[in-house]
C-alpha cells in the first residue's frame, strides 16, 4: 500500500500498513500467538481445493454450494422428518412451467450469488434470486431433456461435487464447536497478555514541494499563526490539509521512517524543523502522545471466531490425512537412500 492511505475520515495518512478498527499492536500479538496460521491456512485451502493433482493458487474460495446440491439431488437428497423450520423452508415462492421454486431454493441460491448481490440494493435481491432461480430451472429442464446427464462425464462430475459438499458442510459444522465464546475470550486474554505497551501520537504536518517553502511556513508559526490556517492554505496533502494538517493517532511504524522520527522526537505543542521524505518536506507539529489503548472484545470478536473456526477446519483436514494410508500411484516410489560411503583408512 502506498504513502497516503485515507482514514475512516478521509484524512491523508503516512501509513505503509493501516488495519481498519484494530490497533496495530493487537495485529501483531495475535499474529505472533498464532504464527502457524499463514502456513495452516494454505494447506487447508489446498487440501479442499486443489483435488486435481496440480497445483492452484491458493486464494480464498467459497464453494458453490447450490450448484453442487442442485447437481446432486437425485443421488444425494435422503427422506427427513418433517419440520417447522423445513415447512418455512419448502415453501413456494414462484413456479416456472408449474416447477416450484422454493424459500430453500433462494438460500442456496443466495450464496451461490453472494459477490453479486453484495453489489446490489436490498430491495433488488429477492428479485434477482428469483430470477437467477427462473433461469437456473429453465436451463435444467433443457438439459435433461437434451440427455445432458447421460453424457460420460456427467456422473463424475456430480461425485465430484457432492464430495465438495460433504466436505464444506462437515467442516463448516465441526468448526463452529470450536469458536465458543469461551475459546474467543481466552484467546483474546492470552493475546493481550502478550502484547507490550505501545506509544502512538496525535499530530498534524504541512507537506510543501521543497526546503524554502517548508522553512516559511515553519516561520510564520513561529510567529504566532494557527498551524492548522497554515496547513490548511499551504499544505498539498489533499485529505488532512483541508483538516488543517490533522492527521490524527498513528504509532512509529505507521509512518516513513524519516516523518516517524522527527514526529516521536517532538514534546507535546512542540513544531518541527523542516523534515525531507520522498514524498516531500513537512512541518509537524505535535498535539499529544499516549500509550495505544488496547482494543476491547466486542470489538475483536468476530475476527477471533473466524480464525478458531479455520484453525479448527485446517487441524480437522490434517488429522484425517494423519490417520490416512495415501499412495501417489502417478509417480514412482522414492528410491531407498544410497548407504554412505565408508571413509577410507589413513
Amino acid at each position: 500500500m502506498g504513502f497516503w492511505t485515507a482514514s475512516a475520515k478521509g484524512r491523508g495518512r503516512h501509513i505503509a500498513n493501516r488495519r481498519a478498527g484494530l490497533p496495530q499492536s493487537f495485529v501483531i500479538a495475535l499474529r505472533k500467538w498464532l504464527n502457524r496460521l499463514a502456513f495452516a491456512v494454505f494447506n487447508w485451502q489446498w487440501s479442499r481445493q486443489n483435488h486435481s493433482g496440480h497445483q492452484r493458487k491458493a486464494v480464498p474460495m467459497k464453494l458453490s454450494r447450490f450448484a453442487a446440491l442442485s447437481l446432486g439431488l437425485a443421488l444425494a437428497a435422503a427422506p427427513m422428518a418433517a419440520l417447522p423450520a423445513l415447512a418455512q423452508a419448502d415453501k413456494v415462492v414462484a413456479t416456472v412451467n408449474g416447477i416450484a421454486i422454493t424459500e430453500r431454493d433462494l438460500t442456496l441460491a443466495s450464496e451461490d450469488l453472494a459477490e453479486r448481490l453484495a453489489q446490489l440494493p436490498e430491495e433488488r435481491k429477492r428479485d434477482e434470486l428469483i430470477n437467477y432461480m427462473v433461469d437456473l430451472k429453465l436451463g435444467a429442464k433443457a438439459a435433461t431433456d437434451a440427455k445432458i446427464a447421460d453424457g460420460p462425464d456427467f456422473a463424475a462430475r456430480l461425485a465430484y461435487y457432492r464430495e465438495k459438499v460433504l466436505l464444506d458442510e462437515y467442516l463448516t459444522s465441526e468448526s463452529k464447536k470450536a469458536a465458543t465464546p469461551e475459546a474467543a475470550q481466552k484467546l483474546f486474554d492470552d493475546t493481550v497478555k502478550a502484547m507490550k505497551p505501545e506509544e502512538e501520537v496525535h499530530a498534524r504536518h504541512i507537506l510543501v514541494e521543497d526546503e524554502a517553502k517548508a522553512k516559511a511556513a515553519a516561520e510564520r508559526v513561529k510567529k504566532g499563526e494557527d498551524f492548522a490556517k497554515v496547513a490548511a492554505e499551504l499544505s498539498k496533502d489533499p485529505g488532512s490539509g483541508k483538516e488543517g494538517g490533522d492527521l490524527g493517532w498513528f504509532s512509529k511504524e505507521r509512518m516513513v521512517p524519516e516523518f516517524a522520527e522527527a514526529a516521536f522526537k517532538l514534546e507535546k505543542g512542540q513544531v518541527s524543523a523542516p523534515v525531507k521524505s520522498q514524498f516531500g518536506w513537512h512541518v509537524i507539529k505535535l498535539e499529544d502522545k499516549r500509550t495505544k489503548p488496547l482494543p476491547k472484545f466486542d470489538e475483536v470478536k468476530p475476527q477471533i471466531s473466524q480464525y478458531l473456526e479455520r484453525k479448527a477446519q485446517q487441524d480437522i483436514v490434517l488429522a484425517l490425512r494423519e490417520k490416512a494410508k495415501i499412495e501417489r500411484l502417478d509417480k514412482p516410489a522414492a528410491a531407498p537412500a544410497e548407504k554412505p560411503a565408508e571413509p577410507k583408512k589413513p
